[in-house]
């Protein structure tokens, strides 16, 4: 397979300059105290449409002969993609037809068609959606756009890499979500291009975990389960133009696990003030996970902030507890009066914020004039939530289980 070359990403970046945004590198003094590296984050998340995915998409469209364009496009995504792809479809005058699956987000579909697109939730899981959207390209002449396997959609991602080194020329690692690979292998083929000694790095979710095994083995890999927290980077198996791509120009594909990606996206929130998705931290978990692998000024690519209000509610609970910052106990106390309000005093000196209690009379594991309560605490930290749990039960209280 010919590669691209890092003329054709300069191209691309002529092509996308009145399109896309220039989104700023921004550092990261809490990354950088964490990891004892230089951190900077490119921040795609403030892309139009909220990711990376519109560059790709564009310079896809733009590349269609005006057959193509008047047969219209179609693209199968759970979100982000799709979105890339209908306001490309916009801004060229093309139609266009994403199928995104049955369970996507109702923002992302409320986003996927203010853009200009005809939607169809179809699919139980989003290989359905894309075997559906492939029927749809068959029957209807249609110009199917696959979310990461064609060249034209590498060379538009690749711009990303081409503005990293123009906002950081002495960057020395480069850490970037990955899933399908197209925005790794855009980014690894400009930065190697001009760049050879920078080291670029592919994260992937520890349980949609396709790269690793398929680099092994030399060929792209289908795996089978591929249920992650980060939905925009769970693919199966790796595209076949940017398997070609990521095995020349990248040094390195690291997993990271459910809770790295959580305490990211909480720290990107918290401390960084910069909305994300659970698949766009993924290089912000990577740093967190694999401070060994950076080597001078590191950049992370946020690479999308396209999340659901109400995942974002479960994660940062999800996030607060794997930084320590939530702790859930349950007690076992006596059934009278006065005892549960000795265990809020308790806690109230131990300086343990009450968020929740429940009060349970019903259980077969209770005795007679016992009681069971469920109580949820914000905590300090790691160190806080061991003190509060040692000192209940040094006080004479029962802690009967704790996560």
């Amino acid at each position: 397979m010919q590669l691209i070359s890092v003329d054709r990403i300069r191209a691309a970046a002529e092509e996308l300059s009145d399109v896309i945004r220039r989104t700023p590198l921004a550092h990261s003094r809490v990354l950088t105290d964490h990891v004892g590296a230089d951190v900077h984050l490119k921040c795609e998340n403030l892309q139009r449409t909220g990711a990376f995915k519109l560059r790709g998409a564009y310079v896809r469209l733009r590349g269609l002969d005006e057959r193509q364009r008047a047969a219209g496009v179609v693209a199968a995504s759970a979100g982000n993609h799709a979105q890339g792809v209908a306001l490309a479809a916009s801004l060229l005058g093309i139609r266009s037809t994403v199928f995104m699956p049955e369970r996507a987000t109702l923002p992302k579909l409320a986003a996927t068609q203010s853009y200009g697109a005809t939607v169809r939730a179809e699919g139980a899981v989003l290989a359905d959606t894309m075997r559906l959207a492939r029927e749809h390209a068959e029957r209807t002449g249609a110009e199917f756009i696959h979310p990461f396997d064609h060249p034209d959609v590498v060379a538009g991602q690749g711009t990303v890499g081409l503005e990293i080194l123009e906002q950081l020329p002495e960057v020395g690692t480069v850490l970037v979500p990955t899933g399908g690979g197209g925005l790794l292998s855009g980014i690894a083929t400009a930065v190697k291009a001009l760049r050879p000694e920078v080291r670029v790095i592919g994260v992937q979710a520890e349980q949609a975990a396709a790269w690793p095994l398929s680099l092994e083995l030399g060929a792209p890999v289908r795996i089978e389960d591929t249920r992650t927290m980060a939905d925009g980077i769970a693919v199966a198996e790796p595209g076949e133009v940017p398997f070609a791509h990521v095995s020349a120009f990248v040094d390195e594909v690291v997993v990271v696990s459910e809770q790295a990606l959580s305490r990211a996206l909480l720290l990107c929130l918290e401390r960084m003030k910069l909305v994300a998705e659970p698949a766009g931290v993924a290089a912000v978990a990577g740093v967190l996970e694999h401070p060994r692998l950076l080597a001078g000024p590191t950049v992370a690519v946020l690479s999308g902030g396209n999340i659901d209000p109400l995942l974002m509610l479960q994660l940062i609970r999800h996030g607060m507890t794997s930084a320590g910052r939530y702790l859930s106990l349950r007690v076992r106390l006596p059934d009278r009066p006065g005892v549960l309000a000795g265990l809020l005093a308790q806690l109230g000196e131990l300086g343990a914020n009450v968020l929740d209690i429940e009060h349970s009379r019903i259980s077969g594991a209770l005795a007679l004039g016992e009681v069971d309560v469920e109580i949820s605490l914000e905590t300090r930290g790691p160190e806080h939530r061991e003190h509060v749990v040692s000192e209940l039960t040094r006080a004479g209280f029962t802690v009967t289980s704790e996560r």
